[in-house]
């Protein structure tokens, strides 16, 4: 009986440990990720172009995904075509007015495609990632989280999303077309956006990073 109950002691207290050695690592995975502990907002906010809008079957794209999965409502505001410079003037709109906790800022895909087109105001590399840091710093100052969703168009693009998060606080997700592109049975006709499926395994891969971010306790 004594070695019963010594048993039980001993796996309690491990059990104990591992959770709180568990809980310590998520924390210290997010501590640079600012307004973490403070955000107020009710709502996960998907800020982004087409990728986000959506251009697979009617109600398929990966914020309605998201909110099928989390506890938490998710709103939808891509618009197809949107580069950083366009999306600006919508953060009062479809951002700020929605009452966001997280932000999910999905955009610069568009923007690598208008590099060459001298006619568009606010694009290029410094143009492209200036407006990024514009985009965080009036959502950081709302009091929202922000997520960076990132498309590794090239090394030099790559750098740049890694330390726009890193200078300004915010998780990033390096890749969430990860296991899509190029794979035929994931991607729409047009060779540019995911199809149903494709979104699902989107969705999984922001899942990965929105899960463990939103059981942080303050």
């Amino acid at each position: 009986m004594n070695f019963t109950r010594k048993l039980l002691a001993t796996s309690l207290i491990l059990f104990l440990t591992f959770a709180f050695f568990g809980c310590a690592t998520q924390k210290s995975r997010f501590r640079h990720v600012k307004n973490l502990y403070t955000a107020k907002g009710t709502n996960i906010v998907c800020f982004g172009d087409s990728l986000t809008s959506g251009v697979g079957g009617d109600g398929v794209n990966y914020p309605s995904i998201l909110a099928r999965e989390l506890p938490i409502p998710v709103i939808n505001s891509g618009r197809s075509g949107d580069t950083t410079y366009s999306a600006l003037p919508r953060l009062e709109r479809d951002v700020f007015a929605k009452d966001p906790k997280i932000v999910i800022v999905q955009l610069g895909a568009n923007d690598y495609l208008l590099w060459g087109n001298a006619g568009k105001p606010g694009y290029g590399l410094e143009g492209t990632f200036k407006n990024l840091e514009i985009m965080i710093d009036r959502i950081q100052e709302y009091g929202a989280v922000v997520i960076l969703a990132a498309i590794p168009l090239s090394p030099t693009y790559n750098k740049n999303y890694e330390r726009l998060a890193r200078e300004k606080g915010t998780l990033l997700i390096p890749n969430i077309m990860k296991g899509i592109y190029g794979v035929r049975d994931l991607m729409s006709l047009d060779r540019t956006h995911p199809n149903d499926k494709g979104y699902k395994v989107m969705a999984k891969t922001i899942l990965e990073y929105l899960r463990p971010l939103l059981k942080i306790k303050k």
